[in-house]
């Protein structure tokens, strides 16, 4: 009996050595993968046009998005309005115009002069309805 163990034990082991490298990856073959440019080595310029573009395309998305917002809540509070109950004509006008001042002001960056020009109507009026609604820029 000795002597058939002393025959089988040493066939097992290149049967264990065999299954462990199968089951186990070698390290060798994992190619690492390439480092990352780092910004210091990219030129400055370059990186300096990337942010203001990434920041323009965010401004203007964020412009888009307030518009879509204002939109939306106008459309849905006029939908909500019943005129079987009545509404106030003046009211509504003056909301509206309200909206266009401060919407032509803000364009203008608050030049009264330009924005009477986009809304095609006199400086002076413009100005007298800045002060006749109170409309703060």
């Amino acid at each position: 009996m000795r002597a058939e163990r002393d025959v089988r034990e040493p066939a097992i082991e290149p049967v264990r050595d065999s299954l462990d490298r199968h089951h186990h990856r070698p390290q060798e073959s994992v190619s690492p993968l390439p480092a990352p440019l780092k910004i210091a080595e990219r030129p400055a310029r370059n990186r300096m046009q990337r942010l203001l573009d990434i920041a323009d395309t965010l401004l203007r998305e964020t412009e888009t998005l307030a518009r879509d917002k204002a939109f939306t809540e106008e459309s849905n509070r006029l939908r909500s309005l019943n005129l079987a109950e009545g509404i106030d004509f003046y009211s509504e006008v003056e909301r509206f115009e309200t909206g266009l001042i401060r919407l032509a002001l803000d364009q203008t960056g608050g030049h009264q002069a330009r924005a009477a020009q986009l809304l095609r109507i006199k400086p002076t009026t413009l100005n007298s309805k800045i002060k006749l609604y109170g409309i703060e820029y």
